[in-house]
């Protein structure tokens, strides 16, 4: 019998489950709201009855070791979530590997959700061929990763790698970790659809106008990249945001000088125009000191999949020695 493996990855909304083999082959996928109004423990357990009813649907017995992705501060060690912002009450010292595993009936482990897809982009994404790189994830907000000689680096409790939150502008916005001007309140896909919204209320993105009915609460970034060659303005949001991106990207670079920086989430999904602002500006700040043709700046392989093959990853290998 196949050995199966247990990978969750926690968003706000939704809840991404899926079990694989030790080569990364997803065998079952599926998917549950949140609903995290309920309490930590109602959807711990809708968690494990999920991946119980899919290790039936794969006429399995049971799940060697299950990882979990969840989107804050986890103590990887003790297996007890600290601090999730976006969920109700925030599950402060919840126990939630030990929860977990009394449904499953198999060891559970716990990463952060950036951390976690960062994993799975080393071990079945981009990263297998690289020893340094940095992942970095651009959505709602920006999280990251680093992985030195071939090992994600994960600090004393699994904090390492918010990379959203070097400081970019200190005179910058407000951002929800208290400093001013980190690189996610100016270049995520929130501060994104903010802009969108802002340029279409002052009458600057009439493409965008007509796209999404006049309606603010249609804004998305996808959207407002399908209209970028037609409403200048937006173009240039996009590539100021980029521009942003590059100083964090420079900085990680004359930090570790990875191999390799992955960008991944929504924000990615614009493909070349946000890349290419994104390979020219650093070429510009750093070329003098690097080899910068030596460093690959790609999108994420694995895409929407990152964070789950992570937490598959995550229930094969282990927590990084």
């Amino acid at each position: 019998m196949v050995k199966l493996y247990a990978g969750v990855d926690v968003g706000g909304t939704s809840i991404k489950c899926a079990l694989g083999t030790s080569d990364g082959t997803l065998l079952k996928e599926g998917a549950i709201p949140t609903d995290s109004h309920e309490g930590p423990d109602d959807v711990l357990r809708r968690i494990g009855e999920h991946i119980n009813a899919l290790v039936s649907e794969v006429g399995g017995d049971s799940v060697t070791a299950l990882g979990m992705g969840l989107p804050g501060l986890v103590d990887v060690h003790q297996g007890i979530t600290r601090y999730l912002p976006n969920m109700t009450t925030h599950w402060r010292d919840v126990p939630a590997a030990a929860k977990l595993s009394a449904i499953v009936d198999c060891p559970v482990r716990l990463l952060n959700d950036v951390r976690t897809a960062t994993l799975g982009e080393l071990t079945f994404g981009r990263g297998k061929s690289v020893d340094t790189m940095a992942f970095i994830a651009i959505g709602t907000g920006i999280g990251g990763g680093i992985v030195i000689d071939g090992k994600l680096r994960l600090g004393p409790m699994g904090a390492a790698g918010e990379i959203g939150h070097q400081t970019i502008d200190r005179t910058g916005p407000l951002c929800g970790c208290g400093n001013h001007g980190c690189l996610e309140t100016l270049a995520s896909g929130t501060a994104l659809t903010a802009e969108g919204v802002r340029l279409m209320l002052m009458g600057l993105a009439p493409n965008l106008h007509e796209l999404v009915n006049g309606d603010p609460g249609e804004i998305s970034v996808e959207l407002m990249g399908q209209v970028a060659s037609q409403d200048d303005p937006v173009r240039d949001a996009i590539l100021n945001a980029a521009a942003d991106i590059a100083i964090g990207v420079a900085n990680i670079i004359t930090t570790i000088h990875p191999e390799l920086i992955v960008i991944g989430g929504g924000v990615a999904n614009l493909g070349a125009l946000l890349l290419d602002r994104i390979r020219q500006d650093v070429e510009d700040r750093v070329g003098r000191l690097f080899p910068v043709d030596d460093i690959r700046i790609e999108r994420s392989l694995l895409k929407e999949k990152a964070g789950v093959l992570g937490a598959v990853a995550l229930g094969i290998h282990g927590l990084p020695a």
